[in-house]
């Protein structure tokens, strides 16, 4: 009599190698959350103009969808662990730039709006970086982890994207409040040295033969080819992109904050924290008990209740009801994100992830920084609370039109 195999939840951890990727890699989301936290503050504390916090989006999502086919050839031609700890390093150059930035003595002689168009620009280099380092996490996972425990280790992966999202937001409220601007950017770029050392433990990672054997061009194009030609990935990918572009309510949070909810910077770094807490729930809950089918549909009702979320949150003028739905946005959210990263991991074939992960960088980059700045444009035409109401029914809609239009993802199953 054969007996089905008992479910290990802690399989992909048991890899050494794999463990230090994920410290490192949580060590290091977290500074960037922590930064993210900290510009979207800064630059409205500067301006005063949710248009300007849409700014920031933009400034990061120009280069990075610029580069990311390019970056893709890069790094599957690239040993990609030496690629990784160059990107960190100039990530770190750029952290201590904004440190310098945030003095008093820097600040005497810059306007506030000359403090903005500097901190754009530096944005503007990490959308450039992100272009090639983003990728490379998700092929170095697929390179240490073994393909039967795969899923796992993807589940795990997102956990600790979204745990350091939680830490880095939370903490990066509190830090604001509690030692500045300047000792919060301290923080940041220590975080990301300790991240960096971490990195530095694993193993090289060379390219696979077949991805240098083809044409530049050829070889950046496959990786978008590919993504086209495959339904329920392109399908995965475009409900990301066009929900989360209309749904940013995220990238509005320092005006409700401020404006609506009078809640100051460590009210602030909660309502930033709660989605990803949410996320975190979902992630642990799947970690242990994972889908065993109808992953699709349950894709497509995650993210139409995630729409349901931003447009409550948009009409409450009370903080715990705003955290509240935040929460469960979040808990909704970390069900899409972790489907959506196992479709992507268990289709994607090894020697061309470095290309079609930078093709869900470009979606991923399309619909967090230009959701910020669509964020920002609509806050502008519309006024703050209409915009966010407006994207949660879009969001709805986009759920609707992906159910009709895209069958083969609404039945799939892993």
């Amino acid at each position: 009599m054969t007996t089905t195999p008992r479910h290990d939840p802690f399989a992909s951890v048991k890899i050494i190698e794999f463990r230090n990727l994920l410290m490192g890699r949580f060590l290091f989301i977290m500074g960037l959350r922590m930064l993210g936290t900290l510009v979207g503050w800064w630059v409205y504390e500067l301006t005063k103009d949710p248009f300007a916090i849409g700014l920031i989006g933009l400034s990061e999502v120009i280069p990075a969808l610029s580069f990311a086919l390019y970056a893709g050839h890069v790094i599957d031609l690239s040993e990609k662990r030496r690629l990784l700890l160059k990107g960190m390093t100039f990530y770190l150059l750029c952290a201590v730039v904004l440190l310098v930035l945030s003095t008093g003595f820097t600040s005497s002689y810059l306007t506030n709006h000359q403090l903005a168009y500097c901190i754009y620009f530096v944005i503007f280099c990490t959308g450039i970086i992100r272009a090639f380092t983003g990728p490379v996490f998700h092929t170095l996972l697929a390179a240490i982890v073994p393909r039967p425990i795969l899923t796992n280790a993807t589940t795990w992966n997102q956990g600790t994207w979204l745990t350091a999202s939680v830490s880095g937001h939370a903490l990066g409220g509190f830090l604001i409040a509690g030692i500045g601007n300047t000792g919060t950017l301290a923080v940041i770029v220590a975080l990301v040295v300790i991240s960096f050392f971490y990195m530095v433990l694993l193993k090289p990672k060379p390219p696979l033969n077949e991805a240098g054997e083809k044409k530049t061009w050829k070889s950046i194009t496959e990786g978008l080819r590919f993504v086209m030609r495959t339904k329920e990935v392109l399908g995965a990918l475009s409900l990301d992109l066009f929900a989360v572009l209309f749904g940013g309510a995220v990238a509005m949070l320092p005006a409700f904050a401020t404006d609506i909810l009078h809640v100051g910077s460590q009210g602030f770094g909660l309502l930033n924290a709660a989605t990803d807490m949410g996320a975190i729930v979902s992630v642990i809950m799947l970690t242990l008990f994972p889908l065993r089918k109808k992953q699709g549909r349950t894709l497509m009702y995650a993210v139409a209740g995630f729409g349901i979320c931003i447009i409550v949150f948009a009409l409450s003028e009370w903080f715990w009801l705003s955290f509240a739905v935040l929460l469960l946005g979040g808990i909704l959210d970390g069900f899409s994100v972790v489907i959506r990263g196992t479709i992507l991991q268990m289709k994607t074939p090894d020697h061309m992830r470095g290309r079609v992960m930078s093709v869900n960088s470009m979606f991923i980059n399309s619909s967090n920084e230009l959701g910020q700045f669509e964020s920002g444009v609509a806050a502008r035409m519309l006024g703050l609370v209409p915009s966010v109401v407006f994207g949660g029914c879009m969001t709805l809609f986009i759920v609707i039109l992906t159910w009709i239009k895209a069958p083969s993802l609404r039945k799939m199953e892993y």
